[in-house]
């Protein structure tokens, strides 16, 4: 889609990309994305190779900030944009405010979601269970990469 290129498109833009886009399979995800590890990237890796592109959401910083704490995030959400962005994998990136990915998830309409191992149907929130089970959406998970999260880079982070 982007000629090894991805794009950061803001949540006004999504309705006018998405339509752009009819008939494509997109795959999408989400998270907070803030310290990536090795498994980010193998799942983003996994979620692409689901469909012709993956579009992944990513909580803004109030959003990163009520759910991990104060000093949290550690990369301010333009630069976690960016760094996704990069990433082979990632063909769009929006940034969404508040903590449910409800609202992008409804915007971007997705034929398959996909969260890692960490999340089963019975754990992801039920909003967002709920807006995808009722777009018929395909939901998938990725099995956690032993050793490698976020938690345990930050901890270990902050031990110096």
């Amino acid at each position: 889609m982007s000629e090894g290129r991805a794009f950061v498109v803001s949540m006004a833009e999504v309705p006018r990309v998405r339509e752009e886009l009819e008939g494509k399979r997109i795959v999408a995800t989400n998270g907070c994305f803030d310290l990536l590890h090795v498994g980010h990237l193998r799942s983003l890796s996994f979620a692409r190779s689901l469909g012709d592109l993956l579009w992944v959401g990513i909580n803004d910083d109030e959003s990163v900030r009520a759910r991990k704490g104060e000093r949290r995030p550690v990369h301010p959400e333009a630069e976690r944009a960016e760094l996704l962005a990069a990433l082979r994998p990632v063909d769009l990136v929006t940034i969404f405010p508040g903590l449910r990915a409800t609202a992008f998830l409804r915007a971007v309409r997705p034929r398959i979601y996909v969260k890692g191992g960490d999340y089963r149907r019975e754990t992801l929130d039920a909003e967002e269970r709920e807006a995808l089970e009722r777009m018929g959406v395909e939901i998938r998970f990725f099995p956690l990469v032993e050793g490698r999260s976020t938690t345990a880079a930050w901890e270990a982070w902050q031990k110096g």
